[in-house]
């Protein structure tokens, strides 16, 4: 075997381990279809920095509305809840008599 084989091999096994082993620091890739469904939609918000300040409902519709997600009030609410369960990536509490979201750190 040459050297250029044998750097060949090296090159390939460096990426596939890059691609196969990714550092618990590094986020997945996002893949398109990630973002289907109501919690897909919350998670693209999530993706684009949305609830990186504190963001209540009627926010995150309209920021869903823009993204073309139409669900109820209600849908969102729920699903914005369980996203902010304790090893959920939101965190909520109240404000006055409101409920706020943000990214948890």
């Amino acid at each position: 075997m040459d050297e250029t084989q044998l750097s060949s091999i090296i090159k390939r096994l460096e990426r596939l381990e890059k691609a196969v082993f990714l550092d618990k620091k590094q986020e997945r890739p996002v893949k398109p279809n990630d973002f289907t469904g109501l919690k897909g939609g919350i998670n693209l918000l999530i993706s684009r920095s949305f609830f990186k300040t504190k963001k209540n409902l009627s926010n995150t519709k309209q920021e869903l509305e823009k993204h073309d997600y139409y669900y109820s009030p209600a849908a969102i609410q729920t699903t914005l809840n369980r996203l902010s369960s304790r090893t959920g990536p939101l965190a909520a509490f109240r404000e006055g008599q409101k409920k706020v979201y943000v990214k948890r750190k």
